[in-house]
């Protein structure tokens, strides 16, 4: 993946962002790009929720060992384990719900990955936001993470909030006001700054050392 005309572009826009972009190095948000469809994308997604990522991966695996004769389970197979089978592999009680819902929801039509293709951005969110537990930013994440789209920004994400204080040197979290508007320069490309946001969380440099 080539994202040297996005990177020439933030680079231009945005000088402290640029700062970042060298420190951190090449953007490899294509290895972090994920793979199946939108059921085991979301169902991957709804586990995740708000427990630490080992916890979580902890759980999908021995989520996905309870269907051994499928690839990955199907929503029939979702609605038809027993909530007390999904519980004992250390599914709390709402993700069970959330789970069913979302099953339900794809047997009743929920559109493929290949048709969300081909719609907008907000029109994805607004479409995928009434199963219950997908909120707009699990929603922004596939947006980011499974159909690369490049000008995704989750105002609510904390890692992007804390990215922002540090790297602009201001004395508390941005609202998402702030988000919004700093965001405005890094248009058409708000995943690629996201992502380098991100990054800027891991090196060791202060946010001194990455303005001057």
């Amino acid at each position: 993946m080539d994202y040297s005309i996005a990177i020439q572009t933030l680079k231009h826009s945005d000088p402290i962002l640029a700062k970042v972009i060298e420190i951190v190095g090449d953007c490899k948000l294509y290895q972090v790009q994920q793979t199946g469809d939108l059921l085991f994308s979301l169902s991957r997604s709804i586990l995740y929720q708000q427990i630490s990522g080992k916890a979580a991966a902890a759980i999908h695996s021995r989520f996905l060992q309870l269907y051994p004769h499928n690839p990955l389970p199907t929503a029939l197979d979702i609605l038809n384990t027993p909530d007390d089978v999904l519980r004992s592999v250390g599914i709390s009680k709402p993700k069970v719900l959330y789970l069913k819902d979302l099953a339900q929801k794809v047997i009743d039509g929920l559109p493929t990955l290949d048709e969300l293709q081909v719609m907008d951005d907000e029109v994805i969110i607004q479409t995928l936001t009434p199963i219950k537990g997908i909120g707009r930013w699990t929603v922004q994440m596939l947006l980011m993470f499974r159909l690369h789209r490049l000008d995704v920004l989750p105002v609510d994400d904390l890692g992007i909030r804390a990215g922002i204080r540090r790297v602009y040197s201001l004395a508390e979290l941005p609202n998402k006001k702030t988000v919004e508007d700093l965001g405005q320069m890094w248009k058409p490309y708000r995943t690629i700054a996201c992502w380098y946001l991100w990054r800027s969380l891991e090196v060791e440099k202060t946010p001194t050392e990455i303005k001057n």
